[in-house]
């Protein structure tokens, strides 16, 4: 029988992201020969307060810079944006800077009409701050971002001279529910690999499973990564992450992708020899 040229033929993948952000993956992994099976661990919600945002956003010509850590922050600032009557154009005329924490970022800034100015290089908000370092003391700087954001990006920036104004523009929060059986086959370790893009993620699969079962379960099930901040998170729970994202020049699902693929095409040698 003819063997298959695709490398991941057979191998059952499961992606913890939302609907809304996973087909970009799930397409570049099926097509590669694999089974998608989507879990999603984290969904998305407004704000429960616009007040900050609306005010930042109202009054942007008194920021030097906007920074975006994420799709989502991207997403939801356009979006209040156009409900505010704001355009996307109106608020790049605004700014002197724009700036955003990686590829994917920067494409889902273009599709809302957003320019981008600077992409970070190692796609971590920290990261960009870091590298912008220079260029923000002093400025006024707008830091739309995630309830679930911590504290060491706006420190970053303020220990650079920054002027940080915050707002909440999105909530991270945990789906309804999650499916019994893929529940079930990830308990047993019948699947072949388990793609976190957060740390978000991690958390709400860790509260269905448990945090000791799900790390200990990451010695029998390859955690793939989507960069360092998340596997930062999954090794500081006690988890190994077998998979990750290395090529900070490369967008975030197509690194991801790759890895997983390159991942599995190591393996293959091994299984031959033991067949």
């Amino acid at each position: 029988m003819k063997a298959s040229t695709k490398p991941l033929t057979g191998k059952c993948i499961v992606l913890t992201r939302a609907p809304e952000q996973a087909g970009e993956l799930a397409r570049r992994l099926s097509s590669a020969g694999g089974e998608v099976i989507l879990l999603p661990a984290v969904a998305f919600a407004p704000p429960e307060d616009w007040s900050a945002l609306d005010a930042a956003l109202r009054s942007l010509d008194g920021f030097d810079a906007i920074l975006l850590l994420s799709q989502n922050a991207v997403r939801y600032v356009a979006q209040r944006g156009r409900e505010l009557g704001i355009r996307p154009d109106a608020i790049a005329s605004s700014l002197r800077l724009i700036a955003v924490v990686g590829p994917a970022t920067a494409e889902a800034a273009s599709r809302e009409g957003l320019r981008v100015d600077y992409v970070a290089k190692n796609r971590t908000g920290e990261s960009l701050a870091r590298e912008l370092r220079e260029s923000l003391a002093g400025r006024s700087v707008f830091l739309p971002r995630s309830d679930r954001g911590d504290s060491r990006v706006p420190n970053a920036l303020r220990e650079a001279g920054a002027r940080v104004t915050e707002a909440i523009a999105y909530r991270t929060i945990a789906p309804e529910s999650f499916d019994a059986a893929v529940l079930a086959r990830i308990q047993n370790a019948a699947v072949d690999a388990i793609v976190f893009a957060s740390p978000s993620a991690w958390k709400n699969l860790a509260d269905q499973i448990g945090a000791a079962d799900l790390a200990g379960l990451s010695e029998r099930v390859p955690f793939a990564a989507i960069g360092p901040t998340t596997g930062r998170a999954l090794r500081v729970a006690g988890a190994r992450v077998g998979i990750e994202a290395g090529d900070p020049s490369v967008i975030g699902d197509a690194g991801l992708a790759d890895a997983i693929v390159e991942y599995f095409r190591r393996q293959q040698p091994a299984r031959r020899e033991h067949a």
